[in-house]
């Protein structure tokens, strides 16, 4: 099984950045707990960043045939592009939306998502953890959907 992880803008900054918010970790230090996790597992993961909405579109298609399914933390893209959800559609593979702090306990502007309506879910306010429990969680979906 392949699984991609999508990392948005500003994710790079992590550690540095509002790290009362956002935790001391780097995005190097979540990548490695993402991979980790993986590996316990036995799934591929593939794992990418960008600043740029268009990069983060093509990284979507080139998904499509390659991967089984992915995970987003489109960062301040969830909240503004229509973009990356068209991408997510053109595709057609399971994902699930994440974010390291509780969006909903943020601004308001946060509160709205254009991509949790077509998502398998949320997983929101853990931290890193919550990029490790979307790994068992898209993985558990895929398996599941396969025995259908």
């Amino acid at each position: 099984m392949k699984i991609s992880v999508i990392h948005g803008p500003n994710l790079d900054m992590l550690g540095k950045r509002e790290p009362g918010l956002y935790g001391t970790l780097s995005l190097s230090d979540i990548n490695e707990h993402i991979k980790h996790r993986a590996d316990m597992l036995g799934v591929e993961v593939d794992i990418f960043q960008s600043n740029y909405e268009g990069e983060i579109v093509n990284k979507i298609h080139s998904l499509y045939n390659n991967f089984d399914g992915f995970i987003i933390n489109a960062a301040a893209y969830t909240h503004t592009s229509v973009a990356i959800r068209d991408a997510v559609l053109s595709v057609s593979l399971p994902f699930i939306e994440v974010h390291l702090s509780n969006v909903h306990k943020r601004e308001v502007f946060r509160h709205k998502s254009y991509l949790s309506d077509i998502a398998v879910g949320v997983i929101s306010g853990f931290g890193y953890l919550s990029y490790t429990l979307a790994l068992e969680a898209i993985i558990h979906h895929i398996k599941a959907q396969e025995q259908v």
